[in-house]
């Protein structure tokens, strides 16, 4: 499989093939990404890292993966102190980064801005998040999080919490389908998935069940996939408050729970995952949050060219 000079815009563009390769790579990367090795990969290449909205996992993982394959990194900063400010476009932004840098990890706010900005650009693009549409690094370590402490066949899981304006719950689902796996969303009415994604995935042969309790589910799944209600992406203030707080994991929820379930969240988390959880053994999300190292760097080697697969 060719990635070199490749885009990752979508995971509705990869197959179950190109993704099982991707996370082979990082298993082998970790012990880079652990600090045990020391690697040159990508001595001599510039990473550009733009973040047009706040982020602390997904732009530290990115730095954090290309410096420990010997690469630099270009940080925009802030946008306030950029040309930005001053009305540049996204595009002609990309035109000037494109001859600077060897590839280019954008997060925007608006859906679409990572395919606009791959129209203009002439080395890779790496989409760190699009508004409410896609983030397939973080799907990709959803993933590796998954199979490292679970397992990917047969997986039941429940993706919970914000599944209307969830972009990282939209690209997981899809890529869940890829391998059969059996999904229950949990949701307010008011936040459920949207009709169109649930409708393809059952096309795509995946069983899809939903309710409103994480009660109905906890016993029934492998995996929890506890997402944040995300206030910034509700239009209308008075109706995020309609459904803050509606659903929440407690250590007294998970008395009776198997040994084996393991509770996922992409972080930030606010207060729909008790903090007396972390002590348990199902917690894995500060685990899965240091797996986005391993799969960054192998997703950068792969599009850099430094290895091929």
């Amino acid at each position: 499989m060719k990635f070199k000079g490749h885009h990752i815009i979508s995971m509705t563009s990869f197959s179950r093939d190109m993704i099982d390769s991707i996370l082979e790579t990082a298993e082998r990367m970790e012990p880079i990404a652990l600090g045990k090795q020391r690697s040159g990969l990508l001595t001599g290449k510039i990473l550009a890292v733009l973040f047009f909205e706040p982020s602390t996992r997904t732009r530290m993982s990115f730095e954090t993966a290309m410096y420990r394959l010997g690469g630099d990194v270009l940080n925009l900063g802030s946008v306030d102190a950029s040309s930005i400010a001053k009305g540049e476009t996204l595009a002609d932004t990309i035109r000037v980064v494109d001859g600077y840098a060897d590839a280019i990890v954008l997060r925007h706010p608006k859906e679409g801005a990572a395919q606009l900005a791959a129209e203009f650009s002439t080395i890779p693009i790496l989409n760190a998040g699009d508004g409410a549409g896609h983030h397939p690094t973080q799907t990709l370590l959803d993933l590796y999080t998954i199979k490292r402490e679970s397992r990917l066949e047969g997986l039941k899981i429940a993706l919970a919490g914000d599944l209307k304006y969830g972009r990282t719950v939209h690209s997981l689902c899809y890529a869940l389908s890829l391998y059969g796996a059996e999904i229950t969303l949990i949701s307010p009415r008011e936040l459920r998935m949207p009709e169109e994604i649930i409708s393809d995935l059952e096309k795509r042969g995946a069983k899809v069940t939903e309710t409103d309790t994480i009660e109905d589910a906890i016993n029934e799944v492998d995996v929890i996939y506890m997402t944040r209600i995300q206030k910034e992406r509700f239009p209308d203030p008075a109706e995020y408050e309609k459904v803050a707080n509606r659903l929440k994991i407690t250590p007294e929820l998970l008395t009776d729970a198997r040994p084996e379930l393991r509770i996922m969240h992409p972080l930030p988390r606010v207060n729909e995952i008790d903090t007396g959880v972390d002590e348990t053994q199902h917690a894995c999300y500060f685990k899965q949050a240091f797996y986005g190292v391993p799969v960054r760097m192998a997703l950068l080697a792969l599009v850099l060219g430094a290895i091929e697969i």
